[in-house]
């Protein structure tokens, strides 16, 4: 569309100048020619009238003349016969004696004051270089008509009277008539040319567009797991080459990923079979490790310690294990929801107090923000809790002691928790691979609780689970917040998040600076609900 309206518009613009171009040479060539002609028999008529104006004898006085004898004849009357009966219909002719007012002699009906324009007039007499003076002008009759026409005016000399002035007015009805038809002729021409070049733009354009729409159809249908998607060949142009390199892409792509699916389906099998197969000997080891352990009072204080490491390490290799077999269990699609309808500010409660011992180790402490009101939802406990423990492990390991905010709010259709830190942060485009499986912000740092990297890979899992959303936000040296959403009825479909995903004061703190002179040497900001100076 975008192809075929350029070319229209272009179209007509190039038309409408050529088509103005063409109709002012038609114009000027045609009234050219009618000028030269027009100008050539007014030349020759006044030639020819030249004589009778010239060579007139000045007639007698009435009371002294022979009342026998006539009058000899005007000759302006006699120029004008001349040239009345030269001209016949074709045009009129007008002749002034400047020495006799009221003299003025036309033929055809013609208004003379009317047709030769004062100015032109002024022009005719004034003139000594002897040409024919011309002008295009209305020509106005008696009867009222009115037509286009061409005005040839000449001063002539006469023997006794003076000069006269001798104007022809041809009228060029003909020619405006001719030139109308032109003109008709000349817009239906670009018209139908302006159409014709659309529609060779569309057709071409068309044989263009089609094979890239059905590519980009194949491409989609291709994108959304329909890897047989192959584009029909034809020819040997560059389009067909396009389909055939697009065909053996598809092919290559649809082969790589199959050997992608059959090398993930062996990797889960094996971490499956692995996990369930660790379960015995581990149960056969905890045993073992649980008596070392309650009789670790009797040994030796070498032999103590070594029970006490080997129970600590056997807790983390079941944890571990726990979240090996959690993975494989959504990777089978065998995951399932326990639902009941729940106060979520006790599962927030139980979740704080599952990770206070580990706080109380890494100097930090957790500031608790809940309704009063309870918050009701359908959600498996279990799993939140879990969500909301791998948040709190998270926010300790990478906080630096800082404290944690826990925030719980809920409105109609929907609760969330955010889980806030003031930590190292997130770098740009990391808010999304914290979610991918055993990746780490900075794998040089050293891990200090432990575990698999699968914490918030599950937890994203046992959200999505639940129809909820897990999100991130973070940035170098604000800290970063986790925000967990989820429906209050399970199946209802989650619109939005009573919580923001960037913490009010960070949105507090960049609006004040987007808002403050740049002069001022601080900025106050509102962090908490109090105002500090950075």
């Amino acid at each position: 569309m975008r192809v075929v309206t350029s070319t229209l518009l272009i179209s007509v613009v190039v038309v409408a100048v050529l088509g103005v171009f063409l109709f002012q040479s038609i114009n000027k060539t045609m009234l050219a020619g009618r000028t030269d002609a027009a100008t050539a028999e007014a030349r020759a008529n006044v030639l020819t009238i030249t004589d009778y104006l010239f060579n007139a004898a000045d007639p007698a006085p009435a009371e002294e003349s022979d009342p026998a004898v006539s009058p000899p004849p005007d000759p302006a009357d006699q120029a004008i016969n001349v040239l009345a009966q030269r001209a016949g219909s074709r045009y009129a002719v007008v002749i002034f004696n400047n020495d006799t007012v009221g003299q003025d002699r036309a033929t055809l009906n013609i208004d003379a004051g009317k047709s030769v324009p004062a100015g032109f007039r002024q022009r005719v007499r004034t003139d000594t270089t002897d040409q024919t003076l011309s002008r295009y002008s209305p020509l106005r009759y008696l009867t009222g008509e009115s037509v286009s026409g061409l005005v040839i005016g000449k001063r002539v000399f006469s023997g006794t009277n003076g000069y006269y002035e001798v104007y022809h007015l041809f009228p060029l009805n003909e020619e405006e008539a001719t030139l109308s038809s032109v003109l008709q002729l000349l817009v239906l021409v670009g018209a139908g040319l302006v159409l014709l070049l659309a529609a060779i733009a569309s057709l071409v354009t068309r044989q263009v567009v089609t094979p890239v729409r059905l590519t980009r159809q194949a491409a989609e249908r291709l994108a959304s797991g329909r890897l047989e998607e192959r584009l029909k060949v034809r020819g040997e142009d560059d389009l067909a080459r396009l389909a055939a390199s697009f065909n053996e892409m598809a092919s290559n792509l649809a082969l790589k990923i199959h050997q992608l699916e059959e090398l993930s389906q062996v990797q889960r099998q094996f971490v499956s079979d692995v996990s369930h197969e660790l379960r015995t000997p581990l149960t056969t080891v905890r045993m073992a490790a649980d008596l070392l352990y309650d009789a670790r009072e009797d040994f030796e204080p070498m032999a103590s310690r070594s029970a006490e490491l080997m129970q600590a390490q056997l807790n983390r290799f079941e944890s571990m294990l726990a979240d090996l077999l959690e993975i494989s269990r959504y990777d089978a699609g065998a995951a399932t929801l326990d639902l009941e309808s729940i106060d979520m500010r006790d599962t927030v409660l139980r979740a704080v107090g599952d990770s206070e011992a580990l706080a109380e180790r890494h100097a930090t402490r957790f500031e608790l923000r809940l309704p009063t009101d309870p918050c009701m939802a359908e959600c498996d406990s279990r799993r939140i809790e879990r969500i909301l423990r791998n948040l709190l492990f998270n926010a300790i390991e990478h906080g630096e002691g800082k404290d944690i905010v826990v925030t719980l709010g809920a409105d109609r259709d929907a609760v969330a928790i955010a889980v806030r830190d003031h930590g190292v942060g997130l770098r740009a485009g990391e808010e999304n691979m914290v979610f991918d499986r055993f990746w780490r912000a900075d794998p040089s740092r050293a891990r200090t609780i432990g575990g698999t990297g699968l914490g918030l890979a599950i937890s994203r899992e046992d959200a999505i689970l639940h129809g909820g959303w897990l999100q991130a936000w973070g940035a170098p040296g604000e800290g970063t917040q986790f925000r967990l959403s989820l429906p209050r009825r399970a199946g209802i479909q989650l619109k939005g998040s009573p919580l923001p995903l960037v913490p009010p004061e960070v949105e507090m703190r960049r609006t004040w600076r987007g808002h403050v002179t740049p002069v001022l040497s601080a900025a106050v900001v509102v962090e908490s609900g109090a105002f500090d100076v950075d």
